[in-house]
């Protein structure tokens, strides 16, 4: 139920970050070549719009394996030998979460304490760079989730992307294409 909740909230959000920054890039590149205006508060929401999606998006990567990863190594070794590092690398990325967390918690009190506000809008610098704890947190649950499935055996390590099995795979499909006229098959 957590799990679900969490994909859903997170999926709709990055859906929402770059429809409104798609829009606002669009609107303000109106205004400005269309119009000779622009919005003088458009170009720092673009820039924390795109944070928010970046770091919504790699705890995103981790879930549905997008990440692209230097495995050739890992691949060949045997099952439990990979289970082990995978859980090995998984703790890192954990460490790695939880230094950059703890860096976020004080950087963010310290906004929060001083009372900055961001250069063009009205919006409190600890609010919208609050990203940086939010989206380490998401990474380290879905850490958290990914090193439960190793230690089970549901998983032997990071589900990530292989761009060269999927390149070969377009080239195949290219060939099949050109050999069938045209046509996908």
């Amino acid at each position: 139920m957590f799990y679900r909740i969490i994909n859903s909230l997170e999926e709709s959000i990055i859906a929402l970050l770059l429809a409104a920054m798609t829009l606002l890039v669009f609107v303000e590149v109106v205004l400005r070549f269309g119009f000779g205006q622009g919005l003088m508060w458009a170009q720092e929401l673009t820039l924390h719009l795109s944070a928010w999606m970046v770091l919504f998006g790699a705890s995103y990567g981790i879930k549905v394996g997008s990440h692209i990863g230097v495995d050739a190594l890992v691949k060949v070794l045997p099952l439990t030998a990979r289970r082990i590092v995978s859980g090995i690398a998984v703790l890192a990325c954990l460490t790695y979460c939880g230094l950059f967390s703890k860096g976020a918690w004080v950087y963010l009190a310290k906004m929060y304490k001083i009372g900055i506000e961001l250069d063009d809008m009205p919006v409190p610098k600890w609010i919208a760079h609050s990203i940086l704890l939010i989206g380490m947190i998401l990474m380290a649950i879905r850490l958290i989730i990914l090193l439960w499935a190793i230690i089970t055996g549901k998983a032997d390590g990071f589900n990530l992307a292989d761009e060269a099995k999927e390149s070969m795979h377009l080239i195949q499909q290219a060939k099949a294409e050109a050999d069938n006229g045209g046509d996908p098959a």
